[in-house]
């Protein structure tokens, strides 16, 4: 015969199964907070910055198209924008990548380092490095007759 008989085996480890299972909980785990999370924040990001568009904010859109927000309606998924002095276009409100904001409209920065302090000192300080001699700007070779 070419078939040879199946025989059960004795039985084994009973909590073999659930230790097979392990490594793909521990894979999926894994996934979960580096891929999974950081794109749903992402995506909650993106969809707040959607909602706080208003009119005057400059954006820019998935296809790098620079605009400026003209008319917003709320209930709409498209924005009337700007993109050059009467010329104005709509624009899906998701192809909007990101809105461009004034620096003084910016959020304020956390209490801690702020942009007036000096760099500490040692690496990084412009002083403590040793000016680049300047580039030598040889003539172009003349010609002999």
């Amino acid at each position: 015969m070419l078939i040879s008989p199946a025989y059960a085996q004795s039985g084994g480890d009973p909590t073999g199964g659930l230790m097979s299972l392990l490594p793909l909980v521990l894979i999926f785990v894994v996934f979960y907070f580096i891929l999974i999370r950081p794109q749903q924040k992402k995506s909650k990001e993106h969809r707040a910055m959607l909602i706080d568009l208003k009119r005057g904010d400059r954006i820019v859109t998935g296809g790098g198209v620079i605009a400026t927000v003209v008319r917003v309606a709320p209930d709409s998924e498209e924005v009337v924008a700007e993109i050059a002095k009467d010329i104005r276009v709509k624009i899906v409100k998701g192809t909007i990548q990101s809105v461009l904001r004034d620096p003084a409209e910016a959020p304020p920065k956390p209490e801690g380092k702020q942009d007036n302090e000096p760099a500490p000192k040692g690496k990084g300080r412009a002083e403590d490095k040793a000016p680049e001699p300047a580039p030598a700007n040889d003539p172009a070779p003349q010609k002999q007759d």
